[in-house]
């Protein structure tokens, strides 16, 4: 189900941020995913993917960012950003978002359309499992935008899983 409709053009430029970061984390030799951050009093923080270069399976764009903010940012400050990620955030990444306290959250690409990409990657499993259903098990509701129809979101993913 897509919500682009629910997007503003400050959103759809935030989401493209995300996604050239994650273009920059596949150009710095890890896995292609990046995530920003945006509270509503404009700061911007972001992070990308750094499973491979950090030898660290947690080392997830989300997670990173999250662990990024939380280290500057209030409680309160977190609760009004809004997290831009290139793709759905894993069962991990939404956990890290949820006990963050972060409310908003806006994917570009669905992690099914990410796993029918690394389908046939053997090491490189993912859990099928929406974010909206994890974020679902607590009893704090968070607004989820996605997945929003951005080619070059499929396009930092190219020749890379296979």
């Amino acid at each position: 189900m897509s919500n682009d409709a629910l997007l503003n053009s400050d959103d759809l430029e935030h989401l493209r941020r995300a996604v050239s970061v994650a273009a920059e984390a596949r150009e710095h030799g890890n896995h292609p995913f990046g995530a920003i951050i945006v509270t509503a009093g404009g700061v911007q923080l972001e992070a990308e993917n750094s499973v491979l270069t950090g030898s660290d399976p947690t080392g997830h764009a989300e997670t990173n960012l999250v662990r990024l903010a939380a280290s500057v940012l209030t409680p309160e400050e977190l609760a009004s950003c809004t997290l831009f990620t290139s793709t759905e955030p894993c069962a991990m990444c939404a956990g890290a978002i949820y006990w963050a306290g972060i409310n908003r959250v806006v994917y570009a690409l669905a992690e099914g359309e990410l796993i029918a990409m690394t389908a046939e990657n053997p090491s490189e499993q993912t859990l099928d499992l929406p974010c909206r259903e994890v974020f679902a098990r607590g009893p704090r509701a968070i607004e989820v935008i996605g997945p929003v129809l951005l080619p070059e979101a499929f396009a930092v993913h190219e020749g890379f899983w296979g």
